[in-house]
């Protein structure tokens, strides 16, 4: 079967009675899982895998799907906020979406954050619809070093990532190296930094983390400091987008649709990392970098469309290769295997059906989120006039709930807790925590690279320079740390 006939048979079920319900019930519950801060994608395809046991497995595939890119779209809502992540590709979300909330605008921010979430989601389906067979190739080409010069060029961006002192950047982002080295080595099976305590062995969840240094910092700050709110902080604000704000997304939102779904084919890497690189390159790029964190427009728009768009591209090696990407799609792998569909390079043949149906029901699933979402604005927002100790008592409640849902594990409380105070003392120090997060997110991965490149090479560090797609992201990365650099002596001569 050919491509033309593919898209029309995929489109022939997604545009069925029974393909479009699945697709609403799919996106549904994704937007409200991503909406509660920890839950996120993962928890709701597990529990939907022994619900749809037994059911036909292409509607109950389409609507897995849906839950999937319905709770990175909605997970933007507890972020903006509440400065709560309701998943971990909205982290970066939170930085000018708080920002905005807190500033009267908060009607604005999920507007912005709702049409971006469309538009990068509906262009990385396109690019899926066009691009799957061959960017399946692409994705296999990517080895351990080419792996590890694409995390080092993520982290040469620590700096843009300051909120004033560098030297602070770089503490806040060693600290993040540190604490993902906790649990056993993958490599060897050596225990490192456990300290004799069996809760550590695999690690900590980056959700603990990432919903102690955010929402139970943001709760510490509002009871210690508790300061007054004024009246604006209350307010939706207007939903209506000017001709400036357009403006200022249009590049960001054509920028990151590309660049949020290359990344979500490569294996490994997913909607949080794009997120975080597409907020790096709009803020290097940017000729008022100084703006990003207290409201910006572009900051908003970057990782709201890039974390969509991975979410897209994650399905290339899902479906080409039986792949799984990220944890999400190891669980949807997962449900494929429990519905008898093998995922690989023979779906496409064997069960077009499944392979572009699954493409094609995102369109109309994106379609729906939009609507589901801009109509609802106005109630989301009313989250903003509950009173405060009532609110923060939320806060608490849906981050605990969210962490004990991942593992069923007490101790993850207490790390929760650990976390809050540890991103409180950030705050009064003023040791930003986007490097931390940017680290730990990054650390496990590039390690790993690094160590299997080695391996493959007999410990010879020519194999970085051999690889050609490694030796080309390991320049950029180089050109990415000079430039910065080079402006900073340009403004002291000028």
């Amino acid at each position: 079967m050919g491509s033309i006939e593919g898209i029309l048979t995929g489109f022939q079920v997604a545009f069925s009675l029974e393909g479009i319900l699945f697709v609403m019930i799919g996106v549904f519950v994704g937007t409200f899982i991503g909406m509660l801060p920890g839950l996120g994608p993962i928890s709701a395809i597990a529990v939907m895998i022994p619900i749809t046991f037994g059911m036909d497995p292409t509607p109950a595939l389409v609507m897995m799907a849906g839950v999937y890119y319905g709770a990175i779209f909605g997970g933007s809502t507890s972020s903006i906020l509440l400065n709560a992540p309701g998943v971990s590709g909205a982290v970066a979300t939170a930085f000018d979406g708080y920002p905005m909330a807190q500033q009267g605008k908060a009607g604005k921010a999920l507007a912005i954050a709702a049409i971006c979430s469309f538009i990068g989601g509906t262009v990385s389906v396109v690019l899926l619809m066009l691009l799957a067979p061959l960017l399946s190739s692409v994705a296999i080409s990517f080895g351990p070093p080419a792996y590890f010069a694409l995390m080092l060029m993520g982290l040469t961006a620590i700096s843009s990532l300051s909120e004033g002192s560098t030297i602070k950047a770089l503490i806040s982002a060693v600290a993040g190296f540190i604490i993902v080295t906790i649990g056993i080595d993958a490599q060897t099976g050596t225990q490192r930094f456990t300290f004799g305590n069996v809760n550590l062995l695999e690690g900590l969840d980056f959700l603990v983390i990432a919903l102690g240094l955010f929402a139970l910092a943001e709760v510490c700050t509002l009871i210690i400091k508790r300061k007054d709110l004024s009246q604006d902080t209350h307010k939706l604000g207007s939903m209506r987008l000017s001709k400036k704000d357009f403006n200022e997304m249009k590049g960001p939102v054509t920028r990151q649709s590309f660049l949020g779904f290359i990344l979500g084919v490569l294996p490994g890497a997913g909607a949080t990392i794009a997120s975080f690189i597409a907020y790096i390159t709009e803020k290097k790029i940017s000729k008022n970098p100084e703006e990003f964190g207290k409201g910006s427009v572009k900051g908003l728009a970057a990782p709201e469309t890039a974390n969509n768009a991975a979410t897209s591209g994650a399905f290339v090696p899902l479906l080409s290769l039986g792949i799984p990407g990220s944890g999400t799609t190891a669980v949807m792998l997962g449900a494929f295997l429990v519905l008898g569909v093998q995922p690989g390079p023979l779906l496409m043949t064997d069960r077009p059906e499944i392979f572009w149906g699954i493409i094609a029901s995102m369109y109309i699933g994106n379609v729906f989120l939009l609507v589901l979402n801009l109509p609802l604005i106005p109630y989301f927002a009313k989250i903003l006039k509950i009173p405060r100790p009532l609110l923060i008592s939320l806060v608490i409640m849906f981050s605990i709930i969210g962490v004990y849902a991942i593992s069923f594990n007490t101790f993850d409380l207490y790390m929760l807790l650990l976390f809050g105070v540890v991103g409180f003392l950030m705050r009064i120090f003023s040791f930003p925590a986007p490097p931390f997060i940017l680290a730990f997110i990054l650390g496990g991965m590039m390690e790993q690279a690094f160590r299997q490149s080695l391996t493959i090479s007999n410990g010879n560090l020519m194999v970085f320079v051999n690889d050609p797609i490694a030796i080309s992201l390991l320049i950029v990365a180089l050109l990415s740390f000079i430039f910065p650099l080079i402006r900073v002596l340009r403004k002291r001569k000028g």
